[in-house]
């Protein structure tokens, strides 16, 4: 459906046009709040929340980005709230990848591969489990500013200008800020190694 009958549906209340917007975007929303968050069981709760309180704004929607970036500011702007509340009451991150479905990370959202296609080896899954972790340990290591830079550009692979729409940046913030962010995860990533 393109994007624009999808606008129209849902600010009719469609809740089949709500229930495809959600199964749409619920792989990345879920992803992202992971990222920013550290905890799948927050992570959860907050990429709720992006869904509802899009529902409930939907009819405020100017149309000035496309949906998908809407919900993106949307998910960083409720994860920067619930760091600042987990931060007042010094909470601590359960194990990076604790309770993490399989496939929440996966290219395609889905985790199924197609008739024929070969499962991977398991010291592939392993070894790619082990290193999925010690990037989200670094990742949560660094700024939370940084770390939304990062996500939205590293991990989620937006554009320059979707992130200036999500964060309100100008460009040249969001390169010299990214680049600093790229150089805090590095150090952070090699401070784990460094460990025994």
């Amino acid at each position: 459906m393109d994007e624009k009958r999808l606008i129209k549906r849902l600010k009719r209340g469609d809740e089949a046009a709500f229930a495809l917007l959600v199964r749409q975007n619920q792989g990345r929303i879920f992803s992202l709040c992971f990222r920013m968050l550290g905890n799948a069981a927050e992570a959860e709760d907050i990429a709720q929340d992006v869904f509802v309180k899009a529902f409930l704004a939907i009819g405020g929607f100017r149309g000035d980005s496309q949906v998908g970036t809407w919900l993106y500011r949307i998910a960083i702007n409720l994860c920067k709230n619930r760091l600042k509340y987990l931060g007042r009451r010094h909470y601590k991150t359960k194990k990076a990848l604790d309770g993490v479905p399989e496939q929440a990370f996966e290219p395609n959202q889905g985790g199924t591969r197609t008739v024929g296609e070969p499962a991977p080896r398991p010291d592939h899954v392993l070894e790619g489990n082990r290193a999925e972790s010690r990037v989200q340990k670094a990742l949560a290591a660094v700024d939370e500013s940084f770390r939304e830079l990062l996500v939205l550009r590293d991990i989620e692979g937006l554009t320059y200008q979707e992130i200036m729409d999500i964060t309100g940046l100008p460009e040249g913030t969001v390169k010299s800020r990214l680049h600093r962010a790229r150089a805090a995860l590095r150090r952070a990533y090699d401070a784990q190694e460094a460990q025994p």
